[in-house]
């Protein structure tokens, strides 16, 4: 009967002493556990992106952030509100629009690897100064990645992700590849998006008709779309226009 109770009293001991270990976590391990659950909770995202970006290389995507972020402030008011988007092949969009557009938003497109760092230092320096994020200087690689995956916000956190997004567009597509989702995904005014939707919403024709300086406006919009797109006789806007009309034939196409 001793020997029984000894037993049962050392059995309970032990399990006392197990639950003790099990509570024992303190403010390290929970903090460990977290950054673990974090850390796993990035590369998730990431390889998320890295797999996406490969599927797009030979089908298109349906949608983006953007695209969905617009869909969703316009059914705030109406519920029934669709985007004005439709996907056209990169032939059948004006080379006067796509020599446009590579004059006015990224001169060295062909020949970077999607970054200019020159760019991005002059941005950061014109930040400083103005004490808040103002500039980018994004190529249209790190726009194209921004559009698809990420929101306007302007954080340099969102720019780190750009930046890695960037690198994933460059390794999977070629240029011709990148610039044709860009041109069929970019934001051309309230729930306007992409080359066609854009020719047809302001010009009444489709994308491979346009002019050259049909195009350079459109180019123009492109920074601040929705703004342009409620003014459309802005004195700059026509300005503008005709320095990146004289632009576009030094403009090089991705081939």
């Amino acid at each position: 009967m001793t020997a029984q109770r000894r037993t049962s009293h050392t059995s309970a001991t032990s399990r006392k002493r197990g639950a003790g270990r099990r509570r024992a976590w303190g403010p390290w391990q929970w903090t460990g556990y977290v950054v673990t659950l974090l850390i796993v909770g990035v590369l998730a995202t990431q390889l998320y992106y890295f797999l996406q970006i490969g599927w797009w290389v030979r089908f298109n995507p349906q949608s983006t952030a953007f695209m969905r972020a617009a869909e969703a402030r316009l059914r705030e008011t109406d519920p029934s509100a669709t985007l004005r988007h439709q996907w056209v092949p990169y032939d059948q969009i004006s080379r006067n629009l796509k020599r446009a557009i590579i004059a006015s938003e990224d001169a060295n497109f062909v020949n970077h690897d999607g970054y200019e760092i020159d760019a991005m230092l002059g941005a950061w320096e014109k930040n400083q100064k103005k004490g808040r994020i103002v500039a980018g200087g994004s190529t249209i690689s790190q726009q194209l990645a921004k559009n698809l995956f990420l929101s306007s916000e302007k954080s340099y956190l969102r720019k780190a992700e750009e930046f890695t997004i960037t690198w994933m567009l460059e390794f999977w597509m070629d240029k011709q590849r990148i610039f044709e989702i860009y041109l069929n995904s970019v934001e051309w005014g309230e729930g306007v998006f992409g080359a066609e939707a854009a020719a047809r919403y302001y010009y009444g024709i489709p994308a491979s008709k346009l002019s050259p300086w049909q195009a350079a406006r459109l180019a123009v919009m492109l920074p601040r779309p929705r703004y342009f797109d409620s003014h459309r006789n802005s004195p700059y806007l026509s300005q503008r226009a005709g320095v990146i009309a004289r632009r576009m034939g030094a403009a090089e196409l991705p081939q």
